[in-house]
């Protein structure tokens, strides 16, 4: 599908989420984007001319295929182990649906993907969820598109619609241990989802085709870069 700028069609699968959310209101306010289509289990509490809103079951995937038709498909969905219940209900939220979201889009003749992976990812891993999350990032790269972009942040900081102690307990360690060793964890420092929704729309405008995974430190650059645009356009 051609990219005419000012007139680019945006799909986003998993706006309610924590970056999702955030990435919402970054593409609203982008005026490379004409439309703005979401794919969600339920609707945004957002509304807009832009915004084209489908609520869909992602088990469902003929259901949902042709809807997946635009410029830049940026994938935000996941859960947790704890969430999923087993490690199959888990593999199967976080690798087949992204999976099949990716192909049908593809397939419908989408440039760009644009993915939220996670910091630790890698197929050879012992941690399942690393484990996942890096068979994703290699079979999405496998994939024909004209540009692959991966984002690999650490622990989110953001306000949840739920709680998750476990990531609470982790952000203040997280914090804690970089100031003790000077930085030297910096890869694994936590990250504001702001930061990776404003790097992921900035990525985006680049046109830049090939693979690229984005660290988790890189982000901020990449968010700062986001930021004098809305500036430089008093949107921010």
């Amino acid at each position: 599908m051609e990219i005419s700028g000012g007139n680019k069609v945006a799909i986003l699968c998993g706006g309610t989420g924590l970056i999702g959310s955030h990435i919402v209101h970054y593409l609203l306010s982008n005026n490379a984007y004409s439309k703005i289509v979401h794919l969600g289990r339920k609707k945004l509490a957002v509304e807009s001319d832009k915004l084209v809103q489908y609520t869909v079951d992602f088990g469902q995937y003929v259901s949902y295929a042709p809807l997946l038709k635009g410029h830049d498909l940026y994938i935000c969905l996941g859960t947790t182990m704890a969430k999923a219940g087993d490690k199959e209900s888990f593999k199967k939220v976080d690798y087949t649906y992204v999976m099949n979201i990716a192909k049908a889009a593809l397939d419908n003749g989408v440039n760009q993907i644009l993915l939220v992976s996670s910091v630790g990812a890698n197929p050879n891993s012992r941690i399942f969820y690393n484990q996942v999350k890096g068979e994703l990032e290699r079979d999405i790269s496998k994939l024909n598109f004209w540009s692959v972009h991966i984002f690999q942040p650490s622990i989110l900081l953001g306000e949840r619609p739920e709680s998750r102690f476990g990531e609470s307990v982790a952000k203040v360690i997280g914090k804690g241990l970089d100031f003790v060793l000077g930085g030297l964890l910096t890869k694994y420092k936590p990250v504001e989802a702001d930061v990776v929704a404003k790097a992921m729309v900035n990525v985006a405008q680049k046109l830049e085709p090939g693979i690229h995974v984005y660290p988790s430190h890189f982000l901020q650059g990449l968010a700062d870069e986001e930021d004098k645009r809305l500036r430089k356009h008093g949107l921010l």
